[in-house]
């Protein structure tokens, strides 16, 4: 019976979904945690073990990005951004602390949906179909009494995208950061879209932007010009067809229930930036060892290993594999995680800067209860 109600919406188009995001996710917390720094350039760092300033940005409250600090950003570059202003706070990352305040927030959300699709610790997509009639109106009102109660009980602004599909929910949700509320009914997709940036499409990164304002292409507008088989020779098929159909609000991917990906992972800072392989393989058996603890602590088997380069240009390199069954044997982490490193050099043209491991595909081990783990 439910099948048959949520298809008479998608045939009447009557289909509304949220994305919602917390707003400067990391900072804000901190922000909460102490409410002096809502007046301050605020940015969250990863310290590497390197000592010093070593690391990287993980995310900036809105005063800090004002002086151009911003996620990924070495943490000595964003330092001297901000070294005129004296009451700026660079803050080490507390994943648990935060992953507390995401787990309380997640919770009301989950409530307020038909559907409920877990994406990331700061976003999700709700179908809202149901409980709104299918009316958008109602569906707004419903945004904003969610807005309202998580700021209340977790003290946490964010901002909601409200349309028809996924995909312009989420353009719908930056529009109006942070604590933006956007809605974007079926008649006004075009308009609200037209006017918007390429790289606002969700996926569509610098490199892509640039390519296109190659060829004088800077707008949705004018990108919606370009015909599928002149973006065929340019991307390829299927990013080609992502493409097109996202410059026209085109995006029939249902809101599916989805739980968190749980998975353990360590990455550690090298002594030194490196692709040698025996150097990067002892560092990997350590990195093997202290997670297998944790993976044995938690009383868990996993499934999936992979591995994670952060190069010296900070850019991201990642490989993976899934085993035949579920193990907890270090002896399978180790072997799989120096195959996949064997794997990754191959073609490594950069030198390694941090290497990490995960695992997941996780099951329980003598009955268990799932947890989620960060360290």
């Amino acid at each position: 019976m439910i099948i048959s109600i949520f298809w008479i919406f998608a045939v009447l188009d009557k289909r509304i979904v949220f994305h919602i995001d917390f707003d400067y996710f990391f900072a804000q917390c901190e922000e909460i945690r102490n409410q002096s720094l809502k007046t301050r350039p605020v940015a969250v760092c990863i310290f590497s073990d390197r000592g010093g300033d070593s690391g990287a940005i993980a995310t900036a409250n809105y005063i800090a990005r004002k002086y151009g600090v911003k996620s990924g950003m070495p943490i000595k570059f964003a330092k001297a951004r901000l070294a005129t202003i004296a009451d700026a706070v660079f803050l080490p990352a507390d994943f648990t602390y935060y992953s507390d305040i995401s787990e309380r927030a997640m919770e009301i959300i989950r409530n307020h949906a038909d559907i409920f699709e877990y994406v990331g610790k700061d976003e999700a997509y709700l179908d809202v179909s149901l409980c709104t009639d299918g009316d958008f109106q109602k569906a707004a009102h419903h945004a904003q009494q969610l807005k309202n109660k998580i700021r209340d009980e977790v003290k946490l602004t964010c901002s909601i995208g409200v349309s028809p599909n996924k995909i312009v929910s989420k353009i719908a949700s930056g529009f109006r950061k942070p604590d933006g509320l956007t809605v974007v009914e079926p008649a006004n997709i075009e308009s609200f879209l037209n006017p918007l940036k390429i790289g606002d499409i969700p996926g569509i990164g610098k490199v892509t932007e640039e390519k296109f304002a190659e060829i004088g292409i800077k707008t949705i507008k004018e990108l919606k010009e370009i015909n599928i088989f002149t973006l065929n020779k340019m991307f390829g098929r299927k990013i080609s067809a992502y493409i097109y159909n996202a410059a026209k609000g085109i995006d029939d991917e249902p809101v599916a229930q989805r739980q968190p990906t749980i998975q353990y992972s360590k990455i550690t800072t090298l002594k030194e930036d490196s692709r040698d392989f025996n150097f990067l393989a002892a560092n990997l058996d350590e990195i093997c060892t202290e997670l297998h603890n944790v993976v044995l602590k938690n009383g868990k088997m996993f499934k999936s290993v992979g591995i994670q380069f952060v190069q010296s240009d900070l850019s991201n390199k990642t490989k993976s594999r899934m085993l035949r069954n579920p193990t907890s044997s270090i002896d399978e982490l180790k072997k799989t995680a120096m195959q996949l490193l064997q794997e990754a050099l191959t073609d490594q043209s950069i030198d390694v800067r941090r290497l990490g491991v995960k695992v997941s595909e996780l099951s329980d081990f003598e009955g268990q209860s799932s947890i989620t783990n960060f360290f």
